[in-house]
């Protein structure tokens, strides 16, 4: 087999890990403990709104950035949430499963020799509990608390760069936002793993779009 690239770095939660599910479990359970009623659609809508715009506010750990779009969107959404169990999304992350086709997916591309690589918008600590979930090595780790910053800004991209030196390098990643149209930006070859089967954007333009993980491990693995 020919190998199409040399490396391939990965958005974590939304690529690998299901970040919607993990969420959507962690609040249920914090809603049935106070005894009220959030609709758990809205609450990932909400949340992820506001999740960005405290990104960009200033950099702040991940946990604290979790911590503040929790009471933010609890606010919006009429949910009286004590301040102090807001902390419930960020303790319950190392505990969020990978899509059924992840580790696979990721065996196959070590398996054909693959180099692989994640660059995360999360704390070390909290990337470190989410890896024992991973069935694969990975080479190094970009994560918002090395550079200090959030995708899409770009210093994941050019952290993983210098690390990466002249190698063929492919970025996987599921959000337009945060990885794909930086990622382009900067004239990065990208694999777009659109789980969600949303519409192209006209301002983040794949290389390559995949419906799953292992979708484009078996196109990478079959050159």
């Amino acid at each position: 087999m020919t190998r199409r690239y040399d490396i391939l770095t990965f958005d974590c939660y939304g690529t690998l890990i299901d970040w919607e599910r993990g969420i959507g479990d962690a609040v249920e359970a914090a809603v049935r403990a106070d005894g009220v009623k959030v609709d758990r659609a809205a609450f990932l809508q909400a949340r992820h709104e506001i999740e960005a715009a405290v990104e960009a506010e200033r950099y702040r750990s991940y946990r604290d950035v979790l911590t503040l779009s929790v009471q933010r969107a609890a606010e919006r959404l009429g949910w009286p949430l004590a301040a102090g169990r807001a902390a419930f999304l960020a303790e319950s992350l190392p505990s969020w499963p990978p899509f059924p086709d992840t580790n696979a997916a990721l065996q196959r591309l070590a398996a054909a020799g693959y180099r692989l690589a994640i660059l995360s918008n999360v704390d070390d600590d909290l990337l470190a509990g989410t890896r024992k979930h991973l069935a694969v090595d990975f080479e190094f780790v970009v994560t918002a608390q090395q550079v200090g910053s959030y995708k899409p800004a770009p210093a994941h991209f050019t952290t993983a760069r210098r690390r990466i030196g002249d190698a063929r390098w492919l970025h996987v990643a599921q959000s337009l936002f945060h990885d794909i149209r930086p990622a382009t930006a900067l004239g990065l070859p990208v694999a777009w793993i659109n789980r969600r089967h949303q519409p192209p954007s006209p301002d983040a333009r794949p290389d390559f779009e995949f419906a799953t993980l292992a979708e484009a491990a078996a196109w990478l693995t079959n050159a």
